[in-house]
């Protein structure tokens, strides 16, 4: 295991930011994430100054201010910036006549902080960071918009285990997961054990190991290391040496396979975006990391550069495990131009995946109890996002729309049948509602294929699926057979006609009642009557296959 020197050990200490149940954490050797603690009063939003005066609002001449930490998602914009923290001439943002600023905050402040000490008017924030944070904002009564996609994990996030007995999520029942509360991790593995066929107690059964939030991502590394725990949720560079350094572990898990599930945004003051000169500001702004993305896809040594020369966390990186293995972190994340932009948004048609994930992770931060105010309203995910600037981008660039709308992958027949010989990551039970003795999808059973399956597999982007009709154990085993494999058919077709995803996408099985998830032998053991045990076996199943 790679030892940290004691200016790394220094660097990764974190401020523990006081809020019912939040936390501050570690990005890898360093800080990424932070959860926001305002203990403001519920209030409505507004776009007045509030005490501290304008907030710091730049000035004419002053600098356009954006907080960041120390993650490689962000080298496009040192990139742009002329590998600067501050725009030097003849950049990519000096050409168009803008001036940044770019504050490394590893402390992660709240955004109330520092909008109002004038720290910066822009800052980072994961969707569903952002989705725990803005209730906290207008508590204070203040607001901010996201303006941009500037990263969507693809591997960087994951499950990962030493145990060569977990195969799937489903296998990490009576296992010990280690892991940091209320981050990207913790939002991943709920979703994913929610999405699982495992019954409610034996959901239970999976123990969360919380690290501590001053050891950051490097204690839950740890834990994986020493073999404390069965299994971990990381991101990188953690993740990449976590996989590196335990003999036999592998990917249980993952954003390579959920690639529509976490991204990193731009958030900015509503005072600035209402503003003239700030919206002229931030288009500036926007169109430069935009063109930033370009270059450092072009020449990623380039972007290795930018980080190491602007960040004391990634030059001892360099320095520790040499600048390779930095331009390998970028192999698992998209840096995301104007094309993924208005993909992800829905700009060109086709789902606001954005949205989607705003809405979905404030629900299970809700539910976990992670916002400083539980009470706080319910922010419409319209709401969350100032459009504005990255359709001006596609209304001038017909080149990025068309791309845009064309389909990020391809599916085929012998793409399926290789997926299919691993064994499912997870399996999410769905109960999909027929009539006796019929393979007919009512408008009840599609409205569960709507709400419960589409999603799941607009999360899985990458990923291929299997479809299995099921049936308790009650009547003829071989009428069974045939109408569960009829039935799990017309799933598919509903999801190939109605939501246009490639048949190739699926493959059809009819288990009848050989694959129970409740044994209707002695449900109690689930904790479950036998109407409940038989109604979970006829459930139709999504399972996903997919790399990691």
């Amino acid at each position: 295991m790679a030892q940290l020197t004691p200016l790394a050990k220094g660097l990764i200490t974190v401020i523990v930011l006081a809020a019912a149940g939040s936390a501050a954490w570690n990005f890898g050797l360093k800080e990424r994430f932070g959860q926001s603690g305002e203990r403001a009063q519920s209030g409505q939003p507004t776009n007045d100054p509030v005490a501290g005066g304008d907030g710091g609002l730049p000035g004419a001449g002053k600098p356009l201010k954006v907080s960041i930490v120390s993650f490689h998602g962000y080298a496009p914009a040192l990139v742009a910036n002329g590998n600067s923290l501050t725009t030097q001439p003849g950049s990519i943002y000096a050409q168009k006549g803008a001036n940044i600023e770019f504050v490394i905050q590893d402390d992660i402040p709240t955004l109330s902080t520092i909008f109002e000490s004038g720290a910066a008017q822009c800052a980072w924030r994961t969707s569903d960071f952002w989705a725990q944070e803005q209730p906290n904002l207008r508590n204070a009564k203040l607001d901010a918009r996201a303006v941009m996609i500037v990263d969507n994990t693809q591997g960087g996030d994951a499950v990962i285990t030493r145990d060569p007995a977990v195969r799937s999520v489903e296998d990490l029942a009576g296992r010990k997961v280690a892991l940091l509360e209320f981050t990207p991790s913790h939002g991943m593995l709920i979703d994913a054990i929610e999405s699982s066929s495992l019954s409610a107690r034996r959901k239970e059964s999976i123990r969360t190991v919380f690290i501590n939030a001053e050891e950051g991502t490097a204690g839950v590394r740890a834990a994986f290391e020493t073999g404390a725990v069965d299994a971990a949720v990381l991101w990188d560079p953690d993740l990449a040496l976590a996989l590196r350094n335990v003999p036999g572990s592998k990917v249980v898990y993952s954003t390579k396979t959920a690639t529509n599930l976490i991204y990193d945004v731009m958030v900015c003051d509503s005072r600035l975006l209402n503003s003239p000169e700030g919206k002229a500001q931030v288009e500036k702004f926007v169109e430069g990391w935009m063109d930033g993305v370009k270059v450092a896809r072009a020449n990623p040594d380039q972007a290795v550069d930018a980080l190491v020369k602007t960040e004391e966390f990634f030059k001892l990186l360099a320095d520790k495990e040499g600048r390779p293995f930095i331009k390998s972190l970028f192999a698992n994340l998209v840096w995301t131009g104007i094309e993924d932009n208005a993909r992800i948004l829905g700009l060109v048609g086709g789902t606001n995946h954005y949205e989607r994930v705003y809405r979905r992770f404030d629900q299970i931060y809700r539910a976990a109890g992670a916002l400083a105010n539980p009470n706080s309203p319910v922010i419409p995910a319209q709401d969350s996002f100032d459009y504005r600037f990255i359709q001006s981008l596609l209304d001038r660039n017909s080149e990025a729309a068309s791309a845009a709308a064309k389909p990020t992958e391809s599916f085929s027949q012998a793409g399926l049948k290789e997926s299919a010989r691993s064994t499912a990551i997870v399996t999410k039970p769905v109960m999909v509602s027929f009539a006796k003795a019929s393979a007919e999808l009512t408008k009840r059973a599609q409205r569960s294929v709507d709400t419960e399956m589409v999603p799941f597999i607009e999360n899985n982007g990458k990923a291929y699926f299997e479809i299995s009709g099921n049936t308790d154990a009650s009547g003829s085993r071989e009428v069974n057979m045939r109408l569960s494999e009829g039935r799990a058919r017309a799933v598919v077709e509903y999801l190939a006609t109605q939501w246009e995803f490639p048949k190739d996408r699926f493959k059809i099985v009819g288990n009848g009642p050989d694959r129970p998830l409740c044994n209707e032998q002695n449900p109690a053991a689930e904790g479950m009557s036998l109407e409940d045990c038989q109604a979970m076996n006829r459930s139709t199943r999504i399972a996903v296959f997919g790399g990691s």
